[in-house]
């Protein structure tokens, strides 16, 4: 039929580029191709080579013709012509008839033509500690362009447009601006006749609805659903429900979660952390007090008998952190920092009482005699951080009256020469 035998090639690209193997059904191309067509669409930040390539091997192992003659003499055979050739077809073509039509919205792409992507909208949502404890959901009210639908997206009631004179239809317009002798800027921006559209529409045909705006604003309730363990930072996305354009594939309205502190908790990954003040007799002796959860339930908090907590100290609950995101029956630990109030001062007998029962106080090793001989000195109370910073401000301000008068720190030492 050929006059010879064609030569051999590689004969499984096009099952690798799918993922599937050379004895898949066409059901089993068909679910492939959905798949990795849908990942990898541009409309979506795909690949656009690799979506080129898909359409591709789908192409050619969807028909029964192509396949028998690739499985047998590979890619080669196709290009030489036999089986009618591959690779022709515009691959958003293959994708918009195999869904018949852009599942992504905008009433699909021309041939040879892409859709560019709308931008996100990003808005910061604000939620306490408690919210994400116990997982809530926010009704927010927001305003969004639409296209309108008495003119469907022309702006115009005929459905005629010119190409704007300004810009020749670019929707950009470039200024030149002279820095200097040999130096000029240039700057683009969007076309301030057309706003960016490249298109006028006559004053007499505009929509009576949009003004010839193309897009009239409507009022949307969101409801955002905060799940239990979602951390700061976050993101809820609702994809496609940004402003819409013509021609323009929506993009997302994205709520980043921003978490407010709290005045009695800090949360750190999946624990939680609790300040707590004993007093020193609470220390000794032992303690008990009433834990409010972020979930409202009153935990008992007590220490074990003849147990002594030592200020800066650190006891962990298991399970009673915050739950894990996707599995909130899951929680980390609560840590209880203590730290502990002592008495400013005690009475004589308030004294002798606590050395009744406290370890004894370490003896000097000194002699009375030799305790005689030393000075004696007096403690006063102060605040490290205050006195280190007046001391700080105290060099500066002597440093910079010793510049002045040296004339403003010129050199004042000089190296004797030999």
């Amino acid at each position: 039929m050929f006059g010879r035998a064609p030569k051999k090639s590689d004969n499984t690209k096009y099952y690798e580029i799918l993922g599937v193997p050379k004895t898949a059904s066409q059901e089993d191309l068909k679910k492939a191709y959905r798949k990795a067509a849908i990942k990898n669409h541009p409309d979506k930040g795909g690949d656009p080579e690799k979506f080129k390539e898909l359409a591709q091997a789908y192409e050619v192992l969807s028909d029964p013709e192509k396949r028998e003659i690739y499985d047998q003499y590979g890619e080669d055979a196709l290009k030489e012509g036999m089986g009618g050739g591959s690779g022709g077809d515009n691959p958003f073509d293959i994708f918009e008839s195999f869904f018949g039509g852009n599942p992504f919205g905008g009433g699909g792409s021309s041939r040879g033509q892409r859709q560019r992507r709308g931008e996100d909208v990003i808005h910061p949502l604000k939620v306490s500690l408690e919210d994400l404890y116990n997982g809530t959901s926010k009704k927010l009210s927001l305003s969004r362009n639409v296209i309108c639908q008495k003119c469907s997206g022309k702006g115009s009631k005929s459905g005629a447009s010119t190409k704007c004179s300004g810009c020749q239809g670019s929707g950009m317009k470039v200024t030149i601006r002279q820095l200097g002798p040999g130096m000029i800027q240039q700057m683009q921006q969007p076309c301030s006749e057309c706003k960016g559209t490249g298109e006028t529409i006559n004053a007499k045909d505009r929509c009576s609805e949009c003004k010839g705006e193309k897009v009239v604003q409507e009022k949307k309730v969101m409801e955002v659903v905060v799940e239990k363990g979602m951390q700061n930072g976050q993101k809820v996305t609702f994809p496609g429900e940004a402003d819409e354009a013509p021609e323009t594939v929506t993009g997302d309205i994205v709520f980043v979660l921003q978490q407010k502190e709290h005045p009695k908790f800090k949360r750190k990954g999946d624990d939680l952390f609790y300040e707590h003040t004993l007093s020193l007799t609470e220390a000794l002796c032992g303690f008990q007090f009433v834990l409010t959860h972020l979930d409202n339930r009153q935990l008992l908090i007590k220490s074990n008998p003849g147990e002594v907590v030592k200020p800066d100290q650190f006891k962990a609950i298991n399970d009673e952190g915050m739950p894990m995101y996707q599995r909130p029956f899951m929680k980390g630990k609560l840590y209880i920092h203590f730290s502990v109030d002592f008495p400013d001062s005690l009475t004589p007998d308030q004294c002798k009482a606590l050395e009744a029962v406290l370890p004894p106080r370490p003896r000097s090793q000194m002699t009375d005699m030799e305790l005689d001989e030393c000075e004696e000195t007096t403690l006063h109370d102060v605040n490290i951080e205050e006195e280190m910073r007046r001391k700080q401000a105290q060099a500066q301000e002597a440093y910079e009256e010793d510049d002045d008068l040296h004339g403003g720190g010129g050199q004042r030492v000089q190296c004797a020469q030999q």
